[in-house]
């Protein structure tokens, strides 16, 4: 049986498999059915990663990671994970889609979430390219140019300021007239000088060449289009939290979970059911940043060790 599972590869389950090898567990196991590194290996470029300076893409962060935590005794399996289930006891049983089953003491899930796509022609094609989910981790390569974001919701509006504070001008696209964000930053929004809403408009292209996007074409309700030339565009239409783990044969789920789908935690990474814990994107009010994800992996290791220590 193992002392701890996890279950996702990326910053967040990497780290778990650090600090829980690290610090004694006997038999950890990370389940990552593809290449450990997580959604951070899209990213062309890293800036705010603390301590790494010069021209560094998210792959190149993500390389030594594993071999770090494999040095500590952390094992990889190459497997897709359904679910997970717990006892009376309280023993975890990981279900993989091959039909086999492992048991754990402890069970960490880092399986992130996906940033929804918006829809329109080119989106994929520019992703890493002028196209980008993250305002924090990209906006900066845009300072002094003109962007676009598309979205309507808290996060789309958050963005939009953020980047209104270091682009010379930033283009709100949104489907509708009205906005389903806090008045507060709907407010701040309209009195921003260098944002402009342009509003009833879907974005239908992006556009560019081997340097990527040099602009974004949006459809309006009228029939009328609009070519909106920026190097950058920004989509917050939602994320997509990767919880399937945690639902249960019945429909519920293994622990609490906010209305989004997010498992909800406390600061020690803690979920509701004992010996559960949860990192990176997935949780609850997740910064959805690298470090941040690298951090909660710490802290959920840490609780795993003691939990795993209490139970023997």
């Amino acid at each position: 049986m193992l002392d701890c599972a996890i279950i996702g590869g990326g910053p967040a389950g990497l780290t778990a498999g650090l600090y829980t090898t690290r610090g004694g567990l006997a038999d950890v196991t990370m389940f990552e059915k593809g290449m450990p590194g997580g959604q951070i290996t899209m990213s062309s470029e890293i800036e705010n990663y603390p301590g790494v300076t010069g021209h560094i893409t998210g792959m190149d962060l993500m390389i030594p990671w594993p071999e770090q935590c494999q040095k500590f005794g952390l094992k990889h399996e190459m497997s897709e994970v359904t679910r997970v289930s717990r006892s009376s006891e309280g023993i975890f049983t990981i279900h993989k889609s091959d039909g086999t089953s492992a048991e754990a003491k402890s069970v960490i899930v880092c399986t992130g979430s996906t940033p929804k796509r918006a829809g329109f022609v080119g989106e994929d094609v520019y992703f890493g390219r002028g196209v980008s989910t993250c305002a924090t981790c990209d906006g900066f390569f845009y300072k002094g140019k003109e962007v676009a974001v598309i979205g309507g919701g808290d996060t789309a509006l958050e963005e939009a300021l953020y980047l209104a504070k270091i682009c010379s001008k930033v283009y709100l696209i949104h489907r509708r007239d009205t906005f389903r964000s806090a008045p507060s930053t709907i407010d701040r929004i309209k009195n921003t000088p260098n944002i402009e809403l342009v509003l009833n408009a879907v974005p239908e292209e992006v556009s560019g060449d081997a340097m990527g996007v040099n602009g974004i074409r949006v459809g309006f309700k009228d029939g009328t289009t609009r070519q909106i030339d920026v190097p950058g565009v920004f989509v917050f239409v939602g994320n997509d939290v990767n919880n399937q783990v945690l639902k249960q044969e019945d429909g519920s789920f293994l622990c609490e979970m906010t209305p989004w789908g997010e498992v909800k935690v406390d600061l020690s990474m803690k979920t509701s059911t004992p010996g559960l814990f949860a990192a990176g994107d997935m949780r609850e009010q997740a910064p959805k940043q690298v470090v941040c994800a690298a951090g909660d992996g710490a802290v959920a290791a840490l609780q795993a060790i003691a939990y795993v220590d209490g139970h023997h």
